[in-house]
């Protein structure tokens, strides 16, 4: 694999000088930041709503910092990892769009390493900008509700970067296949709706990337669930779709 650590650290200069440093990291940032503040509010905007209307009521619970963890978790597995779907769906089509691939491949830098030099860099950006606005998130739960659960947050947010590199691989894969960027996030996009509806179907999760998804969702209610077979079947599913990704590209014309 020639030219991987070269072509990798062209990947990490591209990531600050493009759009990629502001796009993904920026959503992550905000939503930890706003995260608990949300979480705080949601029971007096909900009040608002309904006050001064008769025989409509709702009776929400004291927010608590479990409740900041929730919409943490809530804004992750929805926005931020359809944002990510989207974001990777051109790294690898979109340089072949441009015909910078031709140009790159004619230096010592092996089709292998292309690859796998840009889900790295990019599960690099995404896994810093995760645990920046993890920490963030953290300290703003701890200003507003005084305490903050750190193990949850580890857990959940570690668990939720398997699910990330999981879709990545498979948008890459997606992305050699099709060639197309709108294509590899559409069907991306409908891979996450899929694996959403699996969670409903017990075998799913307990063996799919859906029992990461219950678990991470379910955490902050305390009301655990077990990821013995689901996390390592996800791990080698992300590298049989890197695998896949790669070997696609091999045999590729340009």
């Amino acid at each position: 694999m020639s030219g991987f650590a070269a072509f990798l650290a062209k990947e990490f200069t591209e990531i600050r000088r493009t759009w990629r440093i502001w796009v993904v990291p920026g959503i992550l940032i905000f939503v930890g930041l706003t995260s608990p503040v949300l979480a705080k509010l949601t029971p007096a905007l909900i009040g608002s709503i309904t006050a001064g209307q008769p025989g409509f009521v709702i009776e929400i619970p004291d927010p608590v910092p479990a409740d900041a963890v929730a919409q943490w978790v809530k804004n992750l597995t929805q926005m931020v990892l359809i944002a990510e779907i989207v974001a990777a769906a051109g790294l690898v089509s979109g340089e072949r769009r441009r015909g910078t691939t031709i140009l790159v491949l004619t230096k010592p830098v092996s089709r292998d390493a292309f690859v796998l030099a840009k889900w790295v860099s990019e599960m690099a950006l995404v896994t810093v900008a995760t645990l920046v606005a993890a920490a963030g998130c953290y300290l703003v739960t701890l200003a507003v509700f005084g305490t903050a659960p750190l193990g949850l947050f580890v857990e959940t947010t570690a668990l939720w970067l398997v699910l990330a590199a999981f879709f990545d691989a498979l948008v890459f894969a997606l992305s050699v296949w099709t060639g197309s960027t709108a294509a590899a996030a559409g069907i991306g996009i409908g891979g996450y709706f899929l694996v959403s509806a699996l969670t409903v179907w017990a075998p799913a999760r307990a063996m799919t990337p859906a029992g990461l998804l219950v678990a991470v969702t379910a955490a902050p209610s305390g009301q655990g669930f077990p990821v013995t077979f689901a996390l390592p079947v996800t791990l080698v599913l992300t590298a049989g779709l890197l695998l896949l990704a790669v070997a696609l590209f091999r045999r590729q014309e340009l």
